[in-house]
């Protein structure tokens, strides 16, 4: 990680302690389930009774009943998970061959390549390939496009 990654990420928990705490109308250093409701619904979002309670359920480490900061930065952090797989999903769908093979071939990598102006002949491409290729099957699953990408 480098300074960068910590200097954002050291932001990000700042960030995230300061909604913890505007979560935490009563102070106690938890969020129950109708504090999440509540303040999820000051977002334009309603959330049921027994959705909040499933959020904090399957989110809280000590079996309480709420959400102390860690569980919280759990929830936010899997969010923001969830929306890096999407975009690198739709990435990889982006170079995949044609009819959703699900692998990227040198061929399906050249031509996305040329697309977005970077000219690369075949040979160019299997060598990138090859360097995330873990299997040796000469293509990109999604599990290896992700290596590369992160």
């Amino acid at each position: 990680m480098g300074i960068d990654d910590e200097r954002s990420s050291m932001e990000k928990g700042g960030e995230y302690e300061r909604v913890f705490k505007r979560f935490d109308e009563n102070g106690d250093g938890k969020i129950s389930a109708a504090e999440l409701r509540q303040c999820v619904a000051t977002l334009g979002v309603e959330l049921t009774e027994a959705d909040a309670e499933e959020a904090v359920a399957a989110m809280d480490a000590d079996g309480d009943g709420e959400l102390g900061m860690k569980d919280f930065l759990k929830l936010m952090e899997g969010g923001e998970e969830e929306e890096k797989a999407k975009d690198l999903r739709e990435a990889f769908r982006m170079y995949e061959e044609m009819g959703g093979s699900g692998c990227i071939t040198a061929k399906s990598l050249r031509r996305t390549l040329r697309r977005l102006g970077e000219k690369k002949s075949v040979e160019e491409c299997r060598l990138m390939i090859s360097c995330f290729d873990i299997n040796g099957d000469g293509v990109l699953s999604f599990e290896e496009f992700r290596a590369m990408m992160s």
